[in-house]
């Protein structure tokens, strides 16, 4: 396994948001928020108990989800 780089520094100039704001954003249930979080599919910063979300790693997650058209879907 090889070990993992420290991530970007982040800067508070960025607001950190809410799982509800960001699940609004995506437009997904809170509920996936904190289970993507959870296992890591999404980039999260904790303060305290609370998970936090930047929207610079949320464009960024969108951006990898993203595929060429698919045969099945023309359009």
């Amino acid at each position: 396994m090889t070990p993992r780089s420290p991530p970007p520094r982040a800067s508070l100039s960025e607001p950190l948001l809410t799982c509800q704001e960001a699940a609004q954003l995506l437009a997904v249930k809170p509920g996936w928020i904190y289970a993507a979080a959870r296992s890591g599919q999404l980039t999260c910063v904790r303060v305290g108990r609370n998970v936090r979300l930047l929207r610079s790693d949320l464009e960024d997650f969108v951006a990898q989800q993203r595929s060429p058209r698919s045969p099945r879907f023309p359009g």
